[in-house]
């Protein structure tokens, strides 16, 4: 599936520009996980690349389909530009927990998707008040790749960081209910020291 991998990183770059650096990362059992570091004006942006090799497979099926089944790779945005930014050596400490997301299909037989929690169990970077993150639709930032058939499309999905509140919260209101609560507080996804949303 390395074709696959290449028409991803070439839809990135297409995209994103030129990456400015890229780190891979293995876990025991799973293929290699890369991400890659993307600067556009002030925003920095951090792509997986490897999650989209193999399908992901539901976990109740009984034989997972080589072929069949959805695709995807994350995409975080973190404005790194502020003054009071976490400098970029501490953001990219969010490349281990970004890989850790991207393998999750193959380690935990997850199925990502729109809608979906995903929990980094650590701070997405160090002194982050983030420790989780919202699966968001695909196809604005980075257009869906068309595969041939019978595979599906690449979906890149951005990630949109939670508060611990954030989290607990969207599981009891939905998804939904949250973007509308950032939308309406003209909250800023990609600051990455914001404060959590009200919630009252």
């Amino acid at each position: 599936m390395s074709d696959v991998l290449a028409l991803v990183e070439a839809r990135l770059r297409t995209a994103l520009g030129e990456p400015d650096a890229r780190a891979a990362v293995t876990f025991l059992g799973t293929d290699r996980i890369e991400v890659l570091r993307f600067h556009d004006g002030d925003v920095v942006r951090y792509a997986t690349l490897g999650m989209s090799a193999q399908p992901m497979t539901d976990p109740t099926a009984v034989i997972a389909d080589p072929l069949r089944g959805p695709r995807a790779e994350l995409v975080l945005s973190v404005r790194a530009g502020r003054a009071d930014a976490p400098p970029l050596s501490t953001l990219d400490r969010s490349l281990r927990p970004l890989a850790v997301l991207a393998a999750s299909p193959q380690v935990e037989g997850l199925v990502v998707a729109p809608g979906a929690s995903l929990d980094t169990g650590e701070p997405l970077w160090p002194g982050a008040p983030f420790t989780s993150v919202l699966v968001a639709e695909s196809g604005g930032l980075v257009e869906d790749l068309e595969l041939d058939e019978p595979m599906d499309p690449v979906r890149f999905l951005p990630l949109l960081p939670m508060t611990p509140n954030e989290a607990a919260w969207k599981r009891v209101q939905g998804a939904e209910a949250l973007q509308e609560r950032w939308l309406r507080n003209g909250t800023d996804l990609r600051d990455p020291m914001r404060s959590g949303v009200p919630l009252g």
